[in-house]
């Protein structure tokens, strides 16, 4: 890193547009988080439209220069001396624009409109969506094809004008810009793109009817594509603007996961197991693993997704845990800090208490099970608040492991290391669990930041602060702790998790029957 005068008093901005909120967050050139401005968001359901979520972009974009004007007067920053600025985003989310670059249609990242348009395409056209996973490495589930498809049956006086596609991070540099781009790791997970060429595929819309004209060049993140120039946005008209990308992606190389082989287990509301796999690996047969483009040139990242371990736990707080709440007020503690201290106690296992909420990828055919406690004793002593929370939590690991065992089963990437990072990972007890269930080695990141800081890194790139992605990951990026298995827990552990998988395929024969209702289902499903 050149550290002379003129870069270090020069700031880097990331804009982080995730699903509840836009942030704003400046860092110095060294990685160090100066400022933030932050403004939630929401994403309604279109009228007449079920399971839709429309992107606002013209009160999102007030809400983006809020944030920036807001990040800038919080760090007494002269606009001038942001050196540049990119963009990361929750993924799948899509904007359509027509010749003049206005904003006709877009939604955020699980909008579920299209589940007929879903159906219609695996009904029509016979094992095409086997054939765009082989390239892309993404179902119709969340694509983009299914929606634009929507929009042409449902919406076609607005379909007729789309001139250009991009993702919701691009949005916001075509905003600061005007530059029509896109980037692999986000444009990926469109489903129109190729793993391998890491480029827009467009006969993939010729071959279903949707036009294929409507793709902008795909660069590398951390390449500049241009200066500032819509001065409503609170930014000097000599920052630069560096192509940024998906929010999972530029969050692995904010904790350091950047070279082939390595893994993370990001625990938010969502959990991700990502594993950094070389961009020529075939996806697997069988569809149960989704691939990205990684923001790393040349690789990709296999990727599991365990739906909602953090939103469940947050149910299991609000619903069941007020003598937790009001206790850990008094000890000035929160109150996850508190149970896990009372889940501490209880035995690997939590005592034969089986949870039943989100299954293991099956990202071609995926769908859950009723949510649901199994196995339950009425011995107050056995079955409790603190036995149920730490179940919860090994739920969690025990998805993630599997996930990560499919992903070995088709990269031939066996799992020693893991970056364990997001809320969860201040859990002591959770980080425990999961190396006691995986068997590896858990490393915690000292980072509060990392999809802001993996956005930040790639404007230092596009500024020739840092080398490259890799180089600024191993130059900023520092470990917090570390947890080691203990192995007689993993014995144990290995048939807990047999039977919870046993337990939970009958589980979802009584979603078969109409008997109990799926947490969630896929659109098309």
């Amino acid at each position: 890193m050149d550290k002379s005068s003129s870069i270090t008093d020069k700031y880097l901005m990331a804009l982080d547009a995730g699903t509840g909120s836009i942030r704003a967050v400046i860092f110095d050139s060294m990685g160090t988080q100066v400022s933030m401005g932050q403004r939630e968001w929401t994403h309604c359901e279109e009228e007449g439209v079920p399971n839709s979520m429309s992107f606002d972009c013209d009160a999102n974009w007030e809400l983006t220069c809020e944030c920036i004007r807001e990040a800038l007067t919080n760090g007494k920053i002269d606009p001038k001396d942001i050196l540049a600025v990119s963009s990361t985003s929750m993924r799948e989310g899509i904007v359509l624009y027509d010749k003049q670059g206005v904003e006709l249609f877009a939604v955020a990242n699980v909008d579920a409109r299209a589940h007929k348009e879903v159906k219609y395409l695996k009904e029509n056209f016979p094992e095409i969506e086997e054939k765009f996973y082989k390239l892309s490495g993404q179902t119709f589930a969340l694509g983009a094809l299914p929606r634009i498809l929507w929009l042409k049956n449902n919406k076609p006086e607005v379909y007729e004008k789309v001139a250009k596609i991009g993702m919701i991070s691009d949005w916001i540099l075509y905003k600061l810009s005007g530059v029509f781009s896109s980037d692999p790791s986000n444009g990926g997970t469109s489903g129109i793109f190729s793993l391998q060429t890491r480029y827009w595929v467009s006969s993939m819309a010729k071959e279903i009817g949707i036009k294929d004209d409507i793709f902008p060049s795909s660069f590398e993140v951390g390449e500049s594509i241009g200066k500032v120039t819509n001065s409503t946005s609170g930014l000097h008209s000599e920052t630069l603007v560096v192509q940024g990308g998906g929010d999972v992606q530029l969050g692995s190389a904010g904790l350091g996961v950047v070279e082939l082989g390595d893994v993370a287990v990001l625990g938010g509301s969502f959990w991700q197991q990502i594993v950094n796999i070389p961009s020529t690996t075939q996806p697997p047969k069988d569809m149960g693993i989704r691939v990205n483009p990684h923001v790393i040139p040349m690789q990709s990242q296999a990727e599991g997704i365990t739906f909602f371990s953090g939103l469940v736990m947050r149910w299991f707080r609000d619903a069941f845990c007020d003598m937790e709440k009001l206790e850990a007020q008094q000890k000035n503690i929160d109150v996850y800090e508190l149970m896990e201290e009372k889940a501490s106690k209880v035995p690997v296992g939590s005592n034969g208490i089986i949870p039943i909420f989100s299954d293991s990828m099956k990202y071609g055919k995926w769908y859950h099970a009723a949510p649901s406690f199994l196995n339950l004793s009425i011995d107050p002593n056995i079955c409790n608040r603190a036995s149920m929370f730490r179940s919860l939590q090994e739920n969690a690991a025990i998805v993630s492991d599997i996930n990560l065992k499919k992903i070995e089963a088709f990269s031939g990437i066996k799992t020693k290391t893991i970056v364990f990072a997001g809320g969860a990972s201040k859990g002591a007890l959770w980080c425990q669990i999961l190396a006691d269930v995986t068997g590896c080695n858990v490393k915690i990141p000292k980072v509060t930041e990392a999809t802001a800081l993996g956005a930040a890194m790639a404007a230092g790139v596009g500024a020739g602060i840092y080398e490259d992605l890799q180089s600024a990951a191993k130059e900023l990026v520092v470990w917090e702790k570390e947890y080691t298995p203990n192995m007689q827990n993993h014995e144990k552990y290995k048939q807990i998790k047999d039977t919870w998988q046993k337990a939970y395929n009958k589980q979802l024969e009584l979603v078969d029957d109409e008997i109990t209702t799926s947490m969630w289902k896929a659109p098309g499903v």
